[in-house]
């Protein structure tokens, strides 16, 4: 596998400073990965923030323990990769599918928002945390 050049997360409790944070320290990521693209810079970034609002918003804890926030970004040459994780959340509705919802829906159309961003979204889910795995494919301006 190809060498990470730069890697910045965060962790914490779920709720709207943990958006802050993460704008923050993608902030500090594009920083150290000055190579990317700006188009790359800025969908990958809506994608992350998306991810971490839907988190933020919708996650239920699995107990009595609240949910937190988990992000783990990593840039390599060719490739971004984000992980972002609601821990200690119970499992996502089985409905959740990214497509779009009719036009007088208000909300419903993160997923599909994530989707169409990034290369790749997958989904995992062990001991109580969910965790969206997002890619973007990146090639540097010559």
């Amino acid at each position: 596998m190809t060498d990470v050049i730069a890697r910045r997360g965060y962790r914490g409790l779920s709720n709207d400073d943990a958006i802050e944070a993460i704008h923050t320290e993608l902030d500090a990521l594009w920083d150290d990965a000055s190579f990317v693209p700006d188009m790359d810079r800025m969908t990958f970034t809506t994608a992350v923030i998306e991810s971490a609002a839907n988190i933020v918003q919708h996650a239920q804890p699995v107990g009595e323990k609240p949910v937190e926030i988990d992000v783990d970004i990593t840039v390599r040459p060719s490739r971004l990769q984000a992980r972002v994780s609601a821990c200690n959340a119970r499992e996502p509705f089985a409905d959740m599918q990214p497509s779009l919802p009719d036009d007088d829906s208000e909300s419903g159309r993160g997923l599909a928002l994530i989707e169409m961003l990034v290369t790749t979204v997958t989904f995992e889910r062990q001991d109580g945390t969910n965790t969206w795995i997002l890619t973007r494919d990146s090639t540097p301006d010559a």
